[in-house]
This record gives C-alpha cells, structure tokens and sequence, in this order.
C-alpha cells in the first residue's frame, strides 16, 4: 500500500508539472513591418533603425526576443514602394510603420485595417491618411515631418545668407512629393515680402536634377530651396554638386544634405521622429488603436551651415547665422 500510495503521489506531481509547464506560455513573438522611402546603403538609414529600435527597447520590445522587424527599402523609386507595400502586408505584421509620404500612401492602398505608424510624412490631411490631427479616424497616425509655414521660412534664410537673390525655385519630383503644394502655396504667398519672383522646378530623374539647375541659373541671382522629397534624398549628392557647379544658393531640408556638402539646412530632426516612432508602436501592440492616437507635431529641428561651400559660392555667412546654427560645418 506504501509502495502503491508513493507511485500515485509521484504520478500527481508529474501531471502537475506538466500543467503548470503548460500554464507558462512563452511570450508570443510579435511582427513590425517597416517600409523606407530611401536606400539601405544610405549612411542615414541605420541611425534611423537605430532609433526606432531603441524606442521600442525602452518599453520592453526587444528584436529577436519578442519582435520580428522585416525592413524594406524603396530607393526612392514609387514601384518598388508599390510592390514593397504589398509584400510586407502580405506577412500580415501586427503593425507597420512607413517612412514618406508615396510610401504611406502604398501602404494604405495595401490595407485598410493593418495598424500604420507614419514618419516623415507632411501633410497627412491633405494626402486622404487621416481626418484629423487629434482624431485620425482610421488605421493610419504618425508623425508630421515639416511644417507648411517653412515655405517662408526657407526664403528668408537664403536671402539672409545671398541677399542678392531676386528668384527663387523650390524643387521637387512630382511622383515622390505629391505633397508639394502644402509648401508651395505658403512660399508662393511669401515671396513678394521678400523681393524675390517664386517658380517651381518639377524633376523625375536624376539626369533631370543637373539639367534642372542648368536651366535655373541661366537667370542671374537665383537661388533654390529643395523640398523634402524620397527621390532627392536619395540623389541629394547629384543635386549638391549641380548646385556648386553653378554656384546656386541652395537651402535643403535636412541636415545631413549640409553634412554632403550642400550650403545651408533647415528642418526637422529624422532620429528623434524615428525614436518617437517607437512608443507609438508600443501603444498599438498592448492594444491601441491608431484612431485615437493624435497624430505628433515635430519638436526638434536642425539648423546646419557649410561655411565651406559658402565660400566656395563666394558667399560671406553672416554672424547671426552663425550664432543661431546646430552645427556649422568648416
């Protein structure tokens, strides 16, 4: 009886085991898509990872522990976004974040209930993402990237730095900025406060970057403002050497342009919206839903100054620039 007690109590105590073995579910893997408007290779792309990554780590999401992150990487090309767009959401993630305004828009076209998480997007009403900024309304929330009121803004910096100018272009490729009139309008409406006559300079290949900026400088005292675009990033090197070719004051949108060679940036930090990025996705997985998230202003901007190039135009960078820039570049 001894014998047979002992082996029912042994018996117990494996069935026990076994279920509370079972009871500890490991934690369930979860799956971010993530689509970029540039290319892989480009020296920006990981620091912006990077930051997305270590968003989501300061709120317990770790790669290789809990989440899966497929990244893809459009180029700047408005097919492979396309085709890209699809592919991702055919791995049914539980969330996808989207870098640019054509890559948000493939992903929508793509799904209409997939949670989205958008970056470096500017004119999200505008574009058919959301109904609004603190009510979204749909699968879509995110976070701005530039202000419209930087169509002024960039006028007056350039006339600040080439007081000379009486015309100024705004550039952009058509198929990779569908958003351009959100910064076109404010910049058409400003320019006559600042002497200089507005026109638009509209590019769909890199050949027609450097033809472009031939075509702009046969006018005297031109200068050009390069708006946030996938394609220009991608070929902002072209770009900068077409501007210093024909010694054109240009301004860009993005410091690392400056860092590239080019004369003058002003615009929102891309890291610290890409590290934003991350708690949103954080809010979605424990169950949020993009409707209610408000879609986020930018809060840190960057102001960057190429003295280098500045004399190389033979351009004299005034104190007060000086003064007010993040990073001046020697």
């Amino acid at each position: 009886m001894k014998r047979r007690h002992f082996l029912a109590l042994l018996g117990s105590a494996a069935v026990c085991s076994v279920g509370d073995a079972g009871a500890q579910h490991p934690e369930r893997m979860r799956r971010i898509g993530v689509l970029v408007g540039n290319s892989q290779d480009d020296p920006e792309s990981p620091p912006r990872t990077t930051a997305f990554e270590k968003g989501l780590a300061e709120n317990g999401w770790v790669v290789g522990r809990n989440i899966q992150i497929d990244y893809r990487w459009a180029g700047g090309d408005t097919a492979q976004m396309q085709a890209l767009a699809k592919e991702l959401v055919e791995l049914r993630p539980d969330v996808l974040l989207g870098s640019t305004t054509p890559v948000v828009a493939a992903l929508a076209r793509e799904t209409q209930t997939i949670p989205i998480v958008f970056v470096v997007v500017s004119d999200p009403i505008g574009s058919g993402f959301i109904a609004s900024l603190p009510r979204p309304g749909g699968n879509i929330t995110g976070f701005i990237n530039i202000e419209s009121s930087l169509g002024a803004k960039w006028i007056e910096i350039l006339k600040e730095i080439a007081p000379s100018l009486s015309r100024v272009a705004v550039m952009f490729n058509p198929d990779t900025a569908p958003h351009a009139d959100f910064y076109v309008r404010p910049f058409e409406a400003a320019a006559p406060s600042f002497a200089v006559t507005p026109v638009t300079s509209q590019v769909r290949s890199r050949d027609d970057i450097s033809r472009a900026v031939s075509d702009l400088s046969r006018v005297p005292a031109t200068g050009l403002i390069v708006l946030p675009d996938a394609f220009l990033a991608v070929h902002r090197k072209a770009l900068i050497a077409a501007a210093a070719s024909h010694k054109m004051p240009t301004i860009y949108p993005f410091r690392f342009m400056v860092s590239d060679g080019g004369l003058i940036a002003y615009g929102v930090d891309l890291i610290d919206l890409f590290r934003r990025a991350g708690p949103y996705v954080d809010r979605i997985l424990k169950g949020g839903k993009p409707a209610d998230l408000p879609v986020q202003q930018p809060v840190k901007f960057e102001f960057a100054i190429n003295v280098k190039t500045a004399t190389a135009l033979g351009l004299s960078v005034p104190p007060i620039l000086l003064a007010r820039a993040d990073e001046v570049i020697q």
